[in-house]
């Protein structure tokens, strides 16, 4: 069913918000299968991280920011469920579809039970995956986490409208994606080469200064005419946003 990908078009299927960048990892060992749903669902727009080893695959998790999970539960490592356990205990609200190859309903209970969104049995059809995806992250925007908020600084994913305060920010599109990520996990510093990778999308070239530009103009923006310093840099590390006293 899965190797349908090959040859049917998707295009009639509709990203969940239109213009936007929806972020998915896929945690699936059987590299066949992940390498066709990463290729579906690029076909569609979404950008895609693959991991084949559990370990790798919550280290992703929790190191970047994503819309949804497609995490396999049978995995090398940290099983699924261990990884939705964890994390769930972590207060991580990141959408997940679980996938198994699994008949039995005690497992499928126990991965809702853990605060799965949905399940998908294997062999099944990348339409019907990509259809299930864009409904648990249609229903993750509607929850309180589309409203992002570090101190007195909000950053609404759903209307890109972000505000200090009273204050409303005018941003960018690349500022607010920058800031979204910061936002995404306050408290966490994050490298030049991750914010580039992740922001941007491409291999971090030690040599350009783009990411401290973009963040100097964020500081000018979010924090200039605010008594208490939101964005700060970890001199030889990288930035992070901390949360405002």
């Amino acid at each position: 069913m899965l190797e349908r990908t090959n040859r049917v078009a998707l295009d009639h299927v509709p990203l969940p918000f239109p213009g936007s960048a929806v972020k998915i990892l896929v945690i699936e060992d059987e590299k066949k299968i992940a390498s066709l749903i990463q290729k579906g669902l690029e076909a569609q727009g979404f950008v895609v991280d693959v991991a084949h080893h559990g370990d790798e695959g919550y280290a992703l998790a929790t190191a970047h920011a994503y819309d949804a999970l497609v995490l396999d539960i049978m995995l090398p490592g940290r099983d699924g469920l261990s990884i939705l356990r964890q994390l769930r205990e972590q207060k991580r609200s990141v959408p997940v579809l679980l996938l198994t190859a699994r008949s039995g309903l005690s497992e499928r209970v126990e991965g809702l039970n853990l605060g799965a969104d949905d399940y998908l049995a294997k062999p099944f059809y990348i339409e019907e995956l990509t259809a299930r995806l864009q409904a648990i992250v249609r229903r993750a925007a509607g929850r309180p986490q589309s409203l992002l908020e570090v101190g007195d600084l909000t950053v609404n994913l759903l209307t890109r409208e972000t505000r200090r305060g009273d204050r409303k920010i005018e941003l960018t599109s690349r500022e607010f994606a920058l800031l979204e990520y910061l936002a995404r996990s306050p408290g966490r510093v994050f490298t030049r080469a991750q914010i580039c990778e992740q922001v941007w999308r491409y291999d971090f070239d030690p040599g350009t200064n783009l990411v401290d530009v973009y963040i100097q103009r964020l500081r000018r923006k979010v924090d200039d005419d605010s008594p208490v310093k939101l964005i700060e840099t970890l001199r030889g590390v990288g930035y992070r946003l901390k949360g405002g006293d």
